[in-house]
């Protein structure tokens, strides 16, 4: 089972994104699981807190990803989900932790090594 789950929504060739407000790196919204939770309810969860206006459609699991990170060395575990449907406005729930939202082209920004490595499978150049 994987630590984390993520979320990928695309539309008119962006992709929804959230800015940590740590070290202003973009990011898939999504967060780590509590104890007992499954990957998708995670998923769920994460987005109310994150974004609480944010209406999902169905969520189907990509991927699950467990790796280790070539350049930072850290251990991957994400559970990868992609919704079909993904709209409302983008009011952020958690400000502490994330400071902007976005539908964004997937390249030219700096992402978290996990969001590289799901931009750079679901949308190779």
């Amino acid at each position: 089972m994987a630590k984390s789950s993520k979320l990928v929504a695309a539309k008119k060739g962006r992709v929804l994104l959230v800015r940590r407000r740590r070290d202003k790196l973009w990011m898939f919204p999504g967060g780590r699981k509590h104890v007992g939770e499954s990957e998708r309810n995670c998923l769920r969860r994460e987005i109310r807190e994150e974004l609480p206006k944010l209406k999902l459609g169905p969520l189907k699991l990509w991927r699950e990803v467990k790796a280790k990170n070539r350049r930072s060395g850290r251990k991957m575990s994400d559970a990868i989900f992609v919704a079909r449907k993904a709209s409302g406005p983008l009011k952020i729930g958690d400000k502490n932790e994330i400071d902007k939202a976005a539908w964004r082209k997937p390249r030219g920004i700096r992402l978290t090594p996990t969001s590289r490595y799901i931009r750079d499978k679901l949308f190779p150049r």
